[in-house]
């Protein structure tokens, strides 16, 4: 299905007849985008509402509708300066594959003030080389015709705006519409209406064969049904507001205790604890400053001469060893003389003797070199030791001290802290309101938890009331029709609801599982973290998604910012549109919302070129900028630009060519250079 054109005259702010092509490139050339600026409160919701109102009528889900009734609706769209004599108008021109052959169809809805039915007049043409206006079998059928083509249900996947992107991103479960078109998507809806068709077909064979008493039990056993399915359905709507109202209560709650903390709440009470913390912290101190009182009270103040007694200890080393050379030199002199005496006496001639006896006196003379120096600290062998065990225990108590310095240092830090954190406590008047915060809304939250939980009691009685009383009628059914052959009705429709409970669970987990791996694959293209999520997981019951990193751990939606859940949102509507199979345009009103750079740079590179081989955007100048719009005709991604023109003085938009930034043609760039 392509959209071909829409016409707009005297509908909302379009005064006059506005006429937009729509129609991409071809398939040769695709260019996938029809480009429509349009400031705040200029018709962009208004032109959305359009080509809903053409396509679906009466039952259209208008953003501007609200509660209205048809006729109000229409009177509300007609343009507030238009002729009395002119009417309010819609087309939208649209090519589809019918039978393998292309059909284009255009569809006419006009109305004026206060319609006397309340509708519009609907008017459908074939567009081909005459146009003919066709009979009323097509126009008496239309909801059926289009809903074949795109079904209401489905429709808030193709178009849609920022507004309910924003919605589904902020909400853990996907909102009422979006619930509502994945149900017909998945084929659900279709499976509970047969169920309450079969149950409609039995309780009416069983109203036909049972007799008066029969049937007076009949009714009553349904009427009680009836009146605890309605107290259900009316307890479950009490309990999703309960359920809201204990949510807000616990953020209250949060608040509370956030402003206790914040504001000293906790440190004011624990305050006897910090002066307690600090009064041993004070003793510590005490203590350490004692022991360091003790220390000098020994060696320690020798620290003071410890260079002195150093250099005293290497002088007496020094001198130690000028004894023992002399010592040794002694010992040398007695054993020369008894050498030279030998040597006489072996008659070694006289020359090698005078070699000798100069190589003795040379060796004699290198020892008093060495020892010439005289000794004056005279220090003995105990002297030396006593000083080297005073330097060790010097050594040691240093290091003690050193020790106790650093103990003291973190000490005096840590007492200051305490008293930082005893300055920041709350007054007790400020703690005692404080307190009462707290204990208001802890009791707020109790009460809301309490009444849930009564609620969830009374729900779990009804649904065993309700099952007990469905029991009852089927089996009251068995015994009393057993003989009639319509017997086979209401217990093959028993099979057949057991039959589709079981197909509709197995189609909604082989739908779920397709439906998971697209929103992943979209997810994970659009997204440039791509190591964040590696798989999402939907629930079959709320539809609600859950995201899980590469080793299977949960990943927290509140980890995401507000751009990636919104990126998370319009992937889940892209993966649903790609599921449903409907080769369908895509309709985007305000498409980027609080997206950041980088995440407005992947949808535009990434997602609208490849939404659909339509994508209709609307947008303001600052969510699709000069830098986007480039990026997207550089991609040669744009086949159309419009700007919607609305004037502040006569409130009336008009539709001109050319988006905000006109593309620059290559004679501008030449001229320029």
């Amino acid at each position: 299905m392509i959209f071909l054109e829409l016409v707009l005259e005297n509908f909302g702010p379009y005064c006059g007849r506005q006429v937009i092509n729509l129609e991409p490139n071809d398939s040769e050339n695709p260019r996938p985008i029809i480009l429509v600026g349009g400031m705040n409160g200029g018709g962009k919701t208004t032109f959305m509402d359009a080509i809903r109102l053409a396509l679906y009528g009466h039952r259209a889900q208008c953003s501007t509708r609200g509660n209205l009734s048809y006729q109000d609706f229409l009177n509300q769209c007609v343009n507030s300066h238009k002729s009395p004599t002119d009417k309010t108008r819609v087309e939208l021109a649209f090519e589809h594959i019918d039978n393998d052959k292309p059909v284009k169809y255009r569809i006419v809805r006009t109305w004026e003030k206060n319609p006397k039915d309340g509708k519009d007049h609907l008017g459908i043409l074939d567009i081909g080389e005459n146009d003919e206006w066709l009979d009323t079998g097509l126009v008496s059928i239309w909801d059926e015709y289009i809903e074949n083509l795109l079904p209401l249900g489905i429709s808030n996947l193709f178009l849609f705006d920022g507004e309910q992107v924003k919605e589904l991103a902020e909400q853990e479960e996907p909102p009422f519409i979006v619930v509502e078109a994945i149900r017909a998507l998945l084929g659900l809806e279709l499976a509970e209406r047969l169920t309450v068709d079969l149950e409609i077909l039995v309780n009416r064979k069983r109203k036909e064969l049972a007799d008066t008493k029969e049937l007076a039990n009949l009714e009553e056993i349904e009427k009680q049904l009836n009146h605890l399915q309605e107290e259900y359905a009316e307890t479950k709507k009490i309990e999703k507001q309960e359920l809201a109202s204990l949510e807000k209560a616990e953020e209250q709650q949060r608040k509370a205790f956030d402003k206790f903390l914040s504001e000293g709440g906790k440190i004011a009470s624990e305050s006897s604890q910090l002066e307690q913390h600090k009064a041993e912290k004070l003793r510590e101190i005490e203590e350490t400053r004692q022991e360091m009182t003790e220390l000098t009270a020994g060696v320690l103040p020798l620290i003071l001469i410890e260079p002195l007694l150093n250099e005293a200890q290497q002088r007496g080393e020094i001198e130690s060893k000028i004894q023992q050379q002399q010592i040794a030199r002694d010992i040398l002199i007695e054993r020369d003389k008894r050498l030279l005496q030998l040597i006489n006496e072996i008659e070694i001639s006289e020359d090698k003797v005078d070699r000798i006896k100069t190589f003795l006196d040379n060796d004699v003379e290198t020892i008093n070199t060495s020892i010439k120096e005289s000794p004056w600290l005279l220090a003995d062998a105990e002297s030396l030791s006593q000083i080297g065990n005073v330097l060790y225990y010097l050594k040691t108590a240093r290091n003690h001290a050193q020790r106790q310095l650093e103990q003291l240092n973190n000490q005096e830090e840590e007492i200051i802290t305490l008293e930082r954190q005893i300055q920041t406590a709350a007054t007790p008047e400020d703690y005692q309101k404080l307190v009462e915060s707290v204990k208001k809304a802890q009791d707020k939250v109790t009460s809301k938890k309490n009444n849930c939980e009564t609620i969830a009691r009374r729900l779990i009685e009804l649904q065993t009331e309700i099952e007990k009383l469905k029991k009852d009628l089927t089996a009251y059914s068995i015994q009393t029709i057993e003989r009639n052959s319509k017997e086979n009705i209401i217990n093959a429709s028993a099979r057949v609801q057991e039959t589709l409970k079981v197909f509709r669970e197995r189609l909604t987990l082989r739908k779920l599982n397709k439906l998971e791996n697209e929103v992943t694959e979209c997810f994970r293209y659009l997204l440039h973290k791509s190591d964040l999520v590696h798989r999402i997981v939907i629930d079959t019951n709320t539809f609600s998604l859950a995201l899980y990193d590469l080793n299977s751990q949960p990943v927290d939606k509140h980890r995401l910012s507000a751009g990636e859940k919104q990126l998370l949102a319009i992937a889940f509507l892209w993966a649903l549109a790609r599921v449903s199979g409907h080769r369908l345009p895509v309709a985007i009103d305000t498409p980027l919302g609080r997206l950041d750079s980088s995440h407005r740079s992947n949808l535009i590179e990434r997602y609208f070129p490849s939404a659909s081989h339509q994508v209709i955007l609307l947008s303001t100048d600052t969510e699709i900028a000069q830098k986007e719009v480039e990026t997207l005709r550089k991609n040669e991604a744009i086949a159309r630009e419009y700007v919607l023109q609305y004037s502040q003085n006569t409130r009336q938009t008009t539709v001109e060519n050319g988006y905000f930034w006109k593309p620059v043609s290559s004679e501008q760039v030449a001229s320029s250079k």
